[in-house]
């Protein structure tokens, strides 16, 4: 079976069997819908001047996007490569609205970001197998304008999304931008793997001499260690365009470095059923700890239901039993009490009316008890304390918690005393069956 086969059986086993999951506890399956459609992805970011539009003419080998040193380009660009189609622009109006790729979820955003998303079609045999995302470049605080919708939240959506991020910066501006701090230290270890994170320092022909070369280069390695908080650095690559760059400005190593940089990018569509998997993985782990919570809500409340049901049935047999005797020498119309007449074999069904009655207010008034004032309780003290719900002890789960608390404070609101008996406990089951046997069985296969 082949990666093509093989991603579009998880596809069908993965919408059949989570899907509704999803649903149930709130949550958005198109995340792992859109990971399991189309092409592998690049995502290419970094600020203005970075490079990034030079890289991408140069990889397709075509002059597609503009360059230059000013902003040129605000918009979400996706280059690839169909057969049959030479040349042609999608606005993002159409992309959005096209079942078969992967890019629905943007609505969100609305139509500002809408109007900066766009298609090109071009011919390149690099982008028939992979698709190349074009980032608008990122902005300090000083200089930044209202773009209209939350760059950070589309980037992290496209990071998402992405099989290889490029993460691009220039000499001059060596990792001093305020929205490459936040995406590197917030946003794509939220949304990507580091793993999937490669580092480009471009237009080193740029600068004037070797000294020159190493504060850039020492400055950029600073600033990545302030911006990843980790002492290793991880691997920078260098690049520079062969079209501009003076012979006698580029080093010995540098063809070489930037030959890697480009089959590193060739090379991302090996990945994709990896990550599709690690995707699914994170999100499936995701609505496990809220499916577990609920669960653990459901089988504190089913615990509380079954200690007061034997209580107020105690007190209910006891009251139909015995109630009318208690009632007897205040209620004048009692003749008689149950037990006197089973005992002197004068029973008659009218000697049923009050112990039934006092039963039967005894069964409602248990239920209003529990529903109304045991039930509630249970749930405002979970509220109060949901990560008491489930077990935090390792870092990973201690983070996913942090990322997820918020889904299980909406899933607990909307509880009822009815939800107990709708299944929360079969639910967490099949999550738990799905990451422990159909993903690790997709995980077998790629590696055999």
């Amino acid at each position: 079976m082949n990666e093509t086969e093989l991603q579009k059986q998880l596809q069908a086993k993965v919408k059949k069997k989570l899907e509704p999951l999803f649903a149930r506890y709130k949550m958005d399956f198109g995340g792992i819908d859109a990971s399991l459609k189309w092409k592998p992805i690049v995502l290419i970011i970094g600020n203005y001047s970075s490079g990034k539009s030079t890289l991408i003419n140069e990889l397709v080998g075509q002059d597609i996007q503009r360059t230059g040193q000013a902003p040129t380009d605000d918009s979400f660009t996706i280059i690839t490569s169909d057969k049959g189609v030479a040349m042609a622009e999608t606005p993002g109006s159409t992309l959005v609205n096209d079942e078969k790729l992967p890019f629905g979820g943007f609505k969100q955003f609305g139509e500002k970001l809408i109007s900066h998303i766009c298609m090109k079609q071009i011919s390149s045999p690099i982008l028939e197998n992979m698709a190349i995302i074009d980032s608008p470049g990122m902005l300090d605080a000083t200089s930044e304008k209202d773009r209209g919708y939350d760059y950070m939240r589309v980037l992290g959506e496209f990071a998402r999304m992405a099989d290889l991020i490029v993460l691009m910066f220039d000499p001059h501006k060596a990792g001093t931008i305020r929205e490459s701090y936040e995406a590197i230290r917030n946003t794509l270890p939220e949304k990507s793997g580091e793993h999937r994170i490669i580092f480009v320092m471009s237009r080193i022909d740029e600068c004037d001499n070797l000294s020159d070369f190493t504060r850039s280069y020492g400055t950029l390695c600073w600033n990545m260690s302030q911006m990843t908080g980790r002492k290793d650095i991880p691997h920078i690559y260098l690049t520079y365009s062969p079209k501009v760059a003076k012979p006698e400005a580029v080093a010995r190593d540098w063809p070489q470095e930037r030959q890697q940089l480009i089959d590193k990018i060739k090379k991302a569509p090996s990945f994709r059923i990896n990550h599709v998997l690690e995707d699914i993985d994170r999100q499936v782990n995701e609505v496990q700890i809220v499916a577990q919570a609920v669960a653990e809500v459901m089988r504190r409340g089913s615990a509380l239901f079954w200690k007061y049901t034997n209580t107020t049935l105690f007190l209910a047999i006891a009251l139909f039993l015995f109630g009318d005797m208690v009632l007897a020498g205040m209620l004048p119309f009692i003749d008689q009490t149950l037990i006197a007449s089973l005992r002197g074999g004068t029973f008659e069904p009218a000697t049923l009316i009050v112990p039934a009655t006092l039963a039967l207010a005894m069964l409602i008034l248990g239920h209003l008890a529990f529903s109304k004032f045991a039930f509630r309780r249970l749930l405002k003290k979970s509220l109060a304390n949901p990560s008491a719900l489930v077990t935090l002890d390792s870092d990973y789960r201690r983070n996913l918690w942090r990322r997820m608390e918020d889904k299980v404070r909406q899933n607990l609101q909307v509880l009822k005393v009815g939800d107990l008996w709708r299944g929360y406990g079969r639910s967490l089951a099949k999550i738990d069956h799905f990451l422990g046997y159909d993903l690790k069985m997709y995980y077998e296969k790629i590696v055999s």
